[in-house]
């Protein structure tokens, strides 16, 4: 039978009917609700339970969880009573989770498309398929282009994921032969990391010590809504309050903002400017962390307002290059200057200036998305950290610190599992063009080193350098989650075969050839995540809690299993040997002889030394069933000071030649030698000059400023004549990841959000400004910019600086289901996406998407 659009819902829910029916004896109507009553025997709440250990995936805290479960099914969600990193608590998207696991809508079934048209507003013509089917059709596209000596032109997409990517992300990819495994990781902000590698040696999230803070300068993000530390924020932003100064820069009021003692709200794009005028009275005044920093050896100050400083005066202890920095970038920019660039009053800069150097080294400058995902945001997030450096608060009490190991097992090498063809395809060049002249994407120094998600729609529609004939993608909807977001319609109506796992129908599964129904993470999968928060790692297990109503796969194991054994049958048992012979239970040395076997397998190998005895710190674990009870393992806590004396950076040896591994200096980085290095690195592999590879990338900074964190004005699509108001996209505390939009409470709860409307998708707008407009609270708009049109619901709100609007993240959906969608049948969307508005942009050092900065204009019609 052949399912038209309109009909997809009716055969989810008959599907979902049949397996409740199948797995209950015979339960008239499918229990697809948490709460619903369930045959005889108790009311809910009244029936025996038990707390079963899982992690939650909503955001990338990755938070240790506990779930309630009550006759086979999920009814309740708290933190892990072991986790030293939420305390044993949870944000809201942990209980929102509860209606995405029982959603009526999920995809119960393998389908394959009849309809070879593709595009939206098209009815993929899905019909169910059995597994058999759907992997049989799978190796058959995968081996025609090891046949044809193309395997490159296989593509995998990764978005959301466990530490078991690996297998799905490497070992099939590289198996196999191409060089295509994509993650999303420069969608989230990598320009962030940016600004932390080229400073202080990390490519990768900060942790807070935020228990002993003094002065906490939240920068371009909420930490009680997101950003890696939320339920441990909630539930200590009151004792924060109590005894120390907080200060939020952000262009609109977010959550932290309205609790805390100073908003700054800066205009989008001048971050930059802000902080080198918080630096700059911290220098000229003399409040710098002089333990840290170092000190002028006559003990004189020389750093006076436009004063060039000799660079020999100054004695530097654990920092590189603050003098030049001074003279580079900081000694002109005072106070009023950054005022009239951002509008954050010249008093109010000085006293957070001061407040933080009284506050010193007990400082946590806090830098979130904001700050840096902006088409010029990679020294914006340099100047943002440098703050850390000039404070002393890096790896010390109260400030920033990295995170202690996860005593995991790395993934085993697979080389000997390569043949001829995928040792030489697996290096070819990757569709997301990285490394090229105009996108060097600078991870951890190296050209090249950073995915670049977003621009893997500008390779698939260019064929550059090759194209896709073949791809999968797991855990991600691109289609909807990335800005330019037409572009990406335009690109999966390319490619001739996809292959989508997911839990719901999503965007980029209406451009799917098969569609595998994916397991929920929290409740439905055994694998093993890595995070870290309050000075401690952590190693957390998702663990299937309740038995599936459905027959869904878990992406990054039973996927690589059941293609591994189809390409054997078809002469090629490269991946399952790998996969049986590299993945042995660590206890009995057995050999897996089946998908669950080997998922079980697989995790016990990379987790095992946390519950063997061999880990040298930390929680002590008497063997496997009991992590499995526990659900987690904390670290000891990270010390302080652990890269003072020169430990910014290490010397060590890689394929016979030597390299730094963190800064070149070995110190924190004013001037960024490291920098230098990678951008000169770059320069000369396309054979031109720094000056050129940062004309190409859109920077304005020519010659030795290259090298220092300093000011770039913002970069904005359409004039202001007629996009007069700058769009400002942020995320819901709600958004399970762009993924609970399919859940009405999402919709009846949408006000915790300041400024947002339950049962609405509003934009929020200065009242002045909307006086101007003859706008009333509540009326219909249509939002546009160079990139696209939205239409949604207009909201009075003063928590928003005139000429600017803002509008969170997450609905817009065309596609996910019927509460998702305003018309899931006709791919009529419920309110807009902010991608459709957002055109797309980089940040190419880093190869972060752009979606903050004043990048994008806008103007405002009443419908």
């Amino acid at each position: 039978m052949q399912i038209k659009r309109r009909d997809f819902l009716k055969l989810s829910m008959a599907a979902g009917a049949t397996a409740v029916l199948s797995s209950c004896g015979g339960t008239k109507e499918p229990a697809m609700n948490a709460l619903a009553a369930k045959g005889a025997g108790g009311k809910i709440g009244e029936l025996p339970g038990e707390w079963k250990a899982s992690t939650c995936q909503g955001c990338t805290c990755w938070c240790p969880v506990e779930i309630f479960v009550q006759d086979g099914r999920a009814v309740k969600v708290q933190g892990n009573r072991y986790s030293k990193q939420n305390d044993g608590k949870v944000c809201p998207r942990g209980h929102l989770s509860l209606q995405q696991v029982y959603d009526p809508d999920r995809v119960k079934v393998p389908m394959k498309r009849t309809n070879p048209k593709k595009g939206r507003g098209i009815d993929p013509g899905f019909v169910p398929i059995s597994w058999d089917e759907a992997f049989n059709t799978i190796a058959d596209q995968m081996m025609a282009l090891r046949k044809a000596g193309e395997p490159e032109k296989y593509m995998l997409l990764r978005g959301r994921y466990t530490y078991m990517r690996d297998l799905i992300y490497d070992a099939v990819t590289k198996i196999f032969g191409s060089p295509n495994n994509i993650s999303h990781s420069s969608l989230c902000a990598e320009a962030e990391n940016f600004g932390a590698y080229y400073t202080e040696g990390i490519w990768g999230y900060r942790d807070y010590d935020i228990d002993n803070s003094k002065y906490v300068l939240v920068w371009g993000c909420d930490p009680v809504s997101s950003n890696r530390m939320v339920p441990a924020m909630i539930k200590r932003l009151g004792d924060v309050l109590d005894r120390a100064t907080v200060a939020v820069v952000d262009p609109k009021l977010n959550n932290t903002g309205a609790k805390a003692q100073e908003w700054l709200p800066l205009l989008p794009g001048t971050d930059g400017a802000l902080a080198l005028a918080i630096a700059h009275v911290i220098l000229s005044e003399g409040l710098w962390f002089k333990e840290f920093v170092g000190d002028f050896k006559d003990g004189k100050n020389l750093f006076k307002v436009g004063a060039t400083v000799d660079e020999t005066a100054f004695l530097e202890k654990e920092t590189h290059g603050v003098v030049r920095w001074w003279n580079l970038a900081v000694k002109d920019m005072t106070p009023a200057k950054a005022a009239e660039i951002t509008k954050v009053p010249v008093e109010q800069i000085i006293r957070v200036a001061r407040g933080m150097a009284a506050a010193a080294p007990n400082v946590a400058v806090w830098m979130g998305p904001g700050a840096a995902m902006q088409v010029r945001g990679g020294y914006s997030a340099m100047a943002v950290n440098a703050l850390n450096g000039l404070v002393g608060s890096v790896d010390n009490v109260g400030g920033t610190l990295p995170s202690n190991k996860v005593p995991a097992k790395k993934m085993p090498e697979l080389g000997a599992y390569q043949d001829d063809l995928a040792k030489k395809h697996s290096k070819l060049k990757k569709i997301d063009q990285r490394g090229t002249k105009a996108y060097p994407a600078l991870n951890e120094g190296k050209s090249g080193g950073g995915s670049m998600a977003n621009n893997v729609a500008t390779g698939i529609l260019a064929a550059d350098p090759y194209d896709i004939k073949v791809a999968v993608g797991y855990m991600n909807n691109f289609v909807f989650s990335c800005s330019g977001a037409e572009r990406w319609e335009k690109a999966m109506e390319k490619i001739p075969f996809f292959v989508h796992i997911t839990t719901n129908a999503a965007e980029m599964t209406q451009y799917a050839d098969i569609v595998l129904p994916g397991a929920h993470a929290k409740f439905e999968k055994l694998c093993w995540v890595k995070q870290k928060q309050n000075r401690y790692a952590q190693c957390t297990l998702l663990q299937p809690v309740i038995e599936p109503l459905w027959q869904v796969i878990n992406d990054e194991t039973d996927f690589p299993w059941m293609l591994g054994e189809k390409f054997a049958e078809r002469g090629f048992p490269n991946l399952i040997d790998y996969l049986k012979k590299e993945f042995k239970d660590p206890e009995t040395g057995k050999m897996a002889t089946n998908a669950k076997e080997f998922t079980e397998y697989a995790v016990k190998y990379y987790t095992q030394d946390m519950w063997n005895g061999k880990s040298k710190g930390g929680d002590k674990i008497a063997g496997w069933e009991e992590f499995k009870k526990r659900g987690m393992w904390n670290s000891d806590a990270q010390p302080y000071k652990s890269r003072w004396g020169g430990k910014f950076g290490k010397d060590v040896e890689k394929d016979g030649k030597k390299t730094t591994t963190g800064t070149v200096s070995h110190k924190f980085e004013f001037y960024s030698e490291t920098l230098k290095k990678a951008l000169e690195g770059h320069a000369g592999k396309h054979k031109t000059t720094v000056d050129d590879i940062l004309s190409t990338c859109n920077y304005i900074v020519q010659g030795e400023q290259a090298f220092v964190p300093h000011y770039e004005p913002p970069f904005r699509h359409g004039s202001k004549e007629e996009y007069p108001f700058t769009f400002i996209d942020y995320k819901s505390r709600l958004n399970h990841e762009g993924r609970s939009q399919n859940s009405p409470w999402y919709y009846e709860f949408k006000h915790v959000d300041p400024g947002d409307v339950g049962h609405q998708d509003v934009l929020k707008i200065n009242p002045a400004d909307a006086g101007k407009l003859g706008l009333k609270d509540g009326d219909a708009i249509r939002v546009t910019s160079v990139a696209g049109s939205i239409e949604c619901t207009i909201h009075l709100w003063e928590g928003i600086q005139p000429g600017t609007v803002a509008k969170a993240f997450g609905q817009g959906h065309w596609a996910y289901g019927r509460t998702a969608s305003k018309d899931f049948a006709k791919g009529k969307p419920r309110g807009g996406n902010n991608n459709t508005l957002m055109p797309f942009d980089t940040e190419r050092l880093s190869g972060a998407n752009v979606r903050n900065g004043g990048f994008t204009g806008v103007k405002i019609e009443r419908l």
